[in-house]
């Protein structure tokens, strides 16, 4: 308990450390590939959100989920999932599935939580997407757009993302 609690600090502190260093890969390209990022430990509806993703024209072969849970418990076989025993103490992640989400390069990257945790920062922040989108009350330095609602409204979220991906010419 108390050796999680640290881990947490010191990792969130690498973190702040890295912000600081943040580079800017804004890209103008259109949308081909999306990284999805949830937090299933307050939200349960991917496949939702995934068919939502497909209704406005998003292609399944072009989305990767990643998963993130707060406990061990049973993972989804046909998703890739992590959790804080992914992380080292230092911020390195031992998991090549989780190596190979971060180094891919993701037209867009939708970090799928709204509260703040240390792994799901770092995979967020570590990530070569060009576009990073994510939910406003989470770090501004992480995601280069937000929009205010919360986990449980999926439907709202992919309208507002959609309707700004327009405006941007992004898809």
């Amino acid at each position: 308990m108390f050796l999680d609690f640290l881990k947490k600090f010191l990792l969130k502190r690498k973190l702040k450390k890295a912000f600081g260093i943040f580079t800017d890969s804004f890209s103008s390209d259109k949308i081909k590939t999306v990284g999805l990022v949830i937090d299933e430990t307050y939200f349960s509806g991917k496949e939702q959100l995934l068919q939502e993703l497909k209704a406005k024209g998003i292609e399944e072969q072009s989305i990767t989920l990643l998963l993130y849970h707060d406990k061990n418990k049973k993972r989804d076989v046909n998703f890739t999932s992590f959790s804080l025993k992914s992380v080292s103490w230092s911020g390195a992640i031992g998991d090549q599935e989780i190596v190979d989400f971060k180094a891919k390069n993701f037209d867009l990257l939708i970090s799928y939580y709204d509260v703040e945790k240390a792994p799901l920062l770092l995979v967020t922040q570590r990530s070569k997407a060009t576009f990073k989108v994510g939910f406003s009350n989470i770090d501004k330095r992480v995601n280069h757009f937000m929009i205010q609602t919360t986990v449980e409204n999926s439907a709202v979220f992919i309208e507002e993302l959609f309707k700004y991906l327009k405006i941007l010419n992004k898809i």
